[in-house]
C-alpha cells in the first residue's frame, strides 16, 4: 500500500499500486493523482491499454473526391448529386459591351455566296452565353461513369444598332452527350503533382438556326482527359467532324476552328482564369486564342456576382464567323453559377 499525498503520485507508482490498495477512500484519491501525472492522459486497464489516436499525416496528395474538377463532375462516390440535377456548364455571361476589331459584316463560306452586306452593324455590340446541363445516368455501364446532357447557346446581339432594331446578329446553339468516365486514384496519379481525373467522349451538333446563305452547322463527337494539379485544371478535347458532305454549309470549317482544344484553368485566390486554345494542328495561322477572366463584384460574396473580362483573336468567336478572323474584347458580368 503506497502513501496518500496531496500532489500527484510519485513516478514509481502504477496503476497497478492503485488496484491493490483495499480502503476504498485511498484507491480513489490514488486513481485521480495517477490521472494528473499527464494531462489528458486517460485512465487504462494494465492489460488491455487504449491506443492513443494517431493524428492524421498532412494530404500530400489531392484526392479526386476533394477536386474541384470531381466537384464539377461528380467523380467520386461523396461527390454524386443524383441525375436531373440542373447545374451550369460553361461560364454563363452578359457583355453589354463586345468591341471587335474587325467585324464580319459579309458572311461567306465555300458552298453559299457572299451575304449582302450590313453598313449599320457597330463593332461595339453584346454577347450572351447561356450554358447548362444535367446527368440523366449514374454509373453507367463502368464504375462511377455517369451520362450527361448539356446545352449551350451563344449570342452576338447588335443592342447599340437602334436603327435596325438592336438585331440578333448570330445565335449558336449547342446540344451535346457527355460519358465521364472517373479515373481511380492510383492510375491518375502523375509525375511533379498532376492527376488524370477523368475521361470524356461526348457527341455534339452545333447551328445557328438561319437560312442560306448564312446557314452554318456541323456534327462531331470527341474524346477528352480532364488533369489537375492544386489549383490548376487542363481539359483536352479532340474532335471528329462527322457526315461532311458536297453540299455542306462550311466543309472547310475544322481548317479554320481546329480539330482539337486545350482549356487550362486557374484559380489565384477569388479570381478565376481560363485560357482555350483551339487549333487544327497543321498551322498556327489559324484556330483561335480566348482568355476569361472573373473577380467577385462584392469581396464579401465571391460566390456571387462576378465581373467577367474576355479577350479573343482567331477564327470561330461564333459558327457565322468561323472562317473570318478578328480580335475582340468583352466586358461585363456572370450571370449565375450553381
Amino acid at each position: 500500500m503506497f502513501v496518500l499525498s496531496a500532489g500527484p503520485v510519485m513516478a514509481g507508482e502504477s496503476l497497478t499500486d492503485c488496484v491493490a490498495e483495499p480502503d476504498d477512500r485511498l484507491r480513489l484519491a490514488c486513481y485521480d493523482n495517477f490521472s494528473k501525472r499527464s494531462p489528458g492522459s486517460s485512465i487504462q486497464s494494465p492489460g488491455n491499454p487504449v491506443p492513443v489516436a494517431k493524428q492524421p499525416a498532412a494530404a500530400t496528395e489531392m484526392r479526386p473526391g476533394a477536386s474541384e474538377m470531381s466537384k464539377a463532375w461528380e467523380l467520386g462516390e461523396n461527390d454524386k448529386g443524383g441525375t436531373f440535377a440542373l447545374k451550369t456548364y460553361w461560364p454563363n455571361f452578359l457583355l453589354p459591351v463586345h468591341y471587335t476589331s474587325n467585324l464580319n459584316r459579309s458572311p461567306s463560306s465555300p458552298t453559299h455566296p457572299t451575304s449582302p452586306d450590313n453598313p449599320d452593324y457597330r463593332k461595339t455590340e453584346a454577347k450572351l452565353q447561356i450554358s447548362l446541363r444535367a446527368k440523366v445516368a449514374e454509373n453507367l455501364l463502368l464504375p462511377g461513369a455517369d451520362l450527361w446532357f448539356a446545352y449551350t447557346q451563344l449570342s452576338l446581339w447588335q443592342i447599340w444598332d437602334r436603327q435596325d432594331s438592336s438585331p440578333f446578329r448570330n445565335t449558336d446553339y449547342q446540344p451535346e452527350a457527355i460519358y465521364v468516365v472517373p479515373v481511380p486514384e492510383k492510375m491518375g496519379t502523375l509525375p511533379f503533382g498532376w492527376h488524370l481525373r477523368m475521361l470524356q467522349l461526348g457527341a455534339a451538333h452545333q447551328s445557328n438556326g438561319q437560312s442560306d446563305p448564312l446557314s452554318r452547322s456541323w456534327d462531331r463527337v470527341y474524346l477528352g482527359a480532364g488533369f489537375e494539379r492544386d489549383d490548376f485544371s487542363l481539359l483536352f478535347r479532340l474532335n471528329q467532324r462527322l457526315d461532311v458532305r458536297s453540299g455542306d454549309d462550311n466543309p472547310d470549317l475544322v481548317d479554320y476552328i481546329g480539330r482539337g482544344e486545350v482549356k487550362m484553368g486557374w484559380t489565384p485566390g477569388v479570381s478565376t482564369v481560363e485560357l482555350t486554345w483551339r487549333t487544327p494542328f497543321n498551322t498556327l495561322s489559324r484556330g483561335s486564342l480566348q482568355m476569361d477572366w472573373t473577380y467577385p463584384v462584392f469581396a464579401a460574396q465571391p460566390t456571387g456576382l462576378r465581373w467577367y473580362a474576355q479577350v479573343f483573336t482567331g477564327y470561330g468567336e461564333t459558327l457565322l464567323d468561323y472562317n473570318h478572323r478578328q480580335t475582340s474584347l468583352g466586358l461585363g458580368l456572370t450571370l449565375f453559377q450553381f
